[in-house]
This record gives structure tokens, C-alpha cells and sequence, in this order.
């Protein structure tokens, strides 16, 4: 008892010892970021351009326009992305132009020129699995964490063959859920590479990611009669997976005491290249095309 007590007073000591800090950073040259998920829907496809900004600015990234946008097919194929409306906002319409961008395995280059400088990356359309069913399942309170209610999970097959790598994402009633602890990816059925899961149902903790967080992050929300789900998944390059892996890192932070011991915050490699070797401007940001399959269904009473 002598130790607890002494240990809590250690502790209510550093607690009073604490002052604020105010860091003050240097600014960097802003950098060109590169939102480029382009898939293979019937909808309009986008990339974003903008600039980085100082690290403790709190206004929207500023908008690169004015540039030309081009993706380009082994094929031979070219899509002119044309800004419009958004500033920043690069947009194509397949359903306006008559060719989709569908090809399994086929390679696609995209070229960026901006400011007199030109950006390539290059990647591919992989297969991906159907999804099988979307199922709800009444639990009783399992923990503080899991309270009593419903929860959703979806069935897929991962395709024979070790290497493929996904995006799962979730949609409840039409909301996106976009927060970076629901950031959800996988390799063949499981979570990592070498995971010997593959050709295989998604492992469980796959299916169950499709149930979102509360807004403290510290209880599943369950699903009430009269809510939807719908889940995507969408297949990714092995680099692009290893690309969102790092973005986990970096993004899925509880903040507090647990950053002592978390890794530095620092820039996620990127795959978009300044093709001339002696400019010092780079770019951040990513590059990559996928194949989707989708599948939803509302809980009834």
C-alpha cells in the first residue's frame, strides 16, 4: 500500500508539472498532392490536385489549377480529365465519353503537367472477389466496447493465387465512413502479406470491420432496424496496399500519452515522380486504379 501510495503521487505530480508548449515550426515549400484513385464504375472519375500547407493551418489545402490531366491505356486508349467546376477537381465521364476504364490487368499511365513540370505514376487493374452476402447478427453485450445490438459482416472469397490486395470499404445508410480508424485493407484473406491466408473466405476481423466506431472511438456502434450497409471492395496494387499501410501509421493515432511511444509523423512515400531529375519540386500523394465489387442490404425489424 505504501508503493500505490507513493506511485500515485508521483503521478499527481507530474500531472500538476504540465504546461503548455507552443512549437514553433518552419515553413517548407508547399508540395504538389496528388489524389488519384481512379476505378472501374459507371461514375464520374476525379483527381484532386492541391498543395501542402503549414502543418497548424486549419483552412482547406489550396487548389492546383490549371493543369493537364491525361490518363493514358497500354492499349493505346487516352482520357483527358478536364477541371471544371472545382478548382482542383479533374474530372472524366464515361458515361459521356462511351469507354470505360475496365480492363483487368491492363497498365495505366498518369501524366500530370503543371507549372511547366511534368508528373508520371503507373499502375494496373486487378481482379477482385464478389461479395458473397451481407449479413446482421444480434449480439448480447460483449464488453463495454461491444454493447448489445446488431452487427453487420460481409462473406467474399479471395481468388486463388497469393499476391492480390484490397480496400474494404463501408457505407452506412449512403454515409461513407471515411475516418482513419475505419481505413480497412487486406492481402489475399488476411490483414499482411505472409499471412498464408489465401484462396480463402476473408478472415473474420475483415468481415466484422464493416461495424464504424462511436466518435471517442471506444464502442462499436451497432446497426438499428431501418439502417443500411453497403460495402465495397476494391482491388489495390501490392504497392498501394503498402502505401495505405503506412497511411494507417501515420493517421491512426490516439493521441495523449500514447504518442511517446508511437512512430514520428513523417510524409507516406509516394508513387507520382517529377520525370525531370534536377528539379527539386516533388509530389505526395497516390496513384492507382481498381476494380470494385459491391454489395448491400438494409436491417428490417
Amino acid at each position: 500500500m505504501k508503493k500505490i501510495s507513493i506511485f500515485i503521487l508521483l503521478i499527481t505530480l507530474m500531472l500538476s508539472c504540465e504546461d503548455p508548449v507552443s512549437v514553433n515550426l518552419k515553413d517548407a515549400p508547399p508540395v504538389l498532392v496528388v489524389d488519384a484513385w481512379i476505378n472501374d464504375k459507371a461514375e464520374v472519375q476525379k483527381v484532386f490536385l492541391s498543395q501542402t500547407q503549414p502543418f497548424f493551418e486549419a483552412e482547406i489545402p489550396p487548389a492546383i489549377t490549371g493543369a493537364t490531366v491525361t490518363l493514358s491505356s497500354s492499349r493505346g486508349e487516352v482520357f483527358s480529365f478536364v477541371e471544371e467546376e472545382v478548382p482542383g477537381e479533374y474530372r472524366w465521364n464515361p458515361n459521356a465519353n462511351g469507354n470505360p476504364i475496365n480492363e483487368i490487368g491492363v497498365d495505366y499511365q498518369l501524366t500530370i503537367n503543371v507549372n511547366d513540370e511534368t508528373y508520371q505514376a503507373v499502375s494496373s487493374i486487378n481482379r477482385v472477389p464478389e461479395i458473397d452476402s451481407i449479413k446482421f447478427t444480434f449480439e448480447e453485450e460483449r464488453s463495454p466496447f461491444q454493447p448489445e445490438g446488431f452487427y453487420g459482416e460481409f462473406v467474399s472469397t479471395d481468388p486463388v493465387g497469393v499476391g492480390d490486395s484490397y480496400w474494404i470499404r463501408t457505407y452506412k445508410n449512403g454515409v461513407y465512413q471515411n475516418s482513419p480508424f475505419d481505413l480497412t485493407i487486406a492481402f489475399d484473406a488476411g490483414f499482411s502479406q505472409g499471412g498464408a491466408v489465401d484462396g480463402v473466405v476473408f478472415i473474420q476481423p475483415l468481415q466484422d470491420s464493416v461495424n464504424p466506431l462511436n466518435e471517442d472511438r471506444d464502442e462499436i456502434v451497432p446497426y438499428a432496424p431501418g439502417d443500411s450497409l453497403f460495402v465495397e471492395i476494391l482491388s489495390i496494387t501490392n504497392d498501394a496496399f503498402f502505401f495505405l499501410q503506412e497511411v494507417q501509421i501515420q493517421t491512426q493515432r490516439d493521441g495523449g500519452f500514447d504518442e511517446i511511444f508511437a512512430e514520428p509523423l513523417e510524409n507516406v512515400p509516394s508513387n507520382i515522380l517529377n520525370l525531370d531529375e534536377n528539379s527539386t519540386n516533388r509530389a505526395i500523394g497516390y496513384f492507382c486504379m481498381s476494380a470494385v465489387s459491391g454489395r448491400g442490404r438494409r436491417l428490417v425489424e
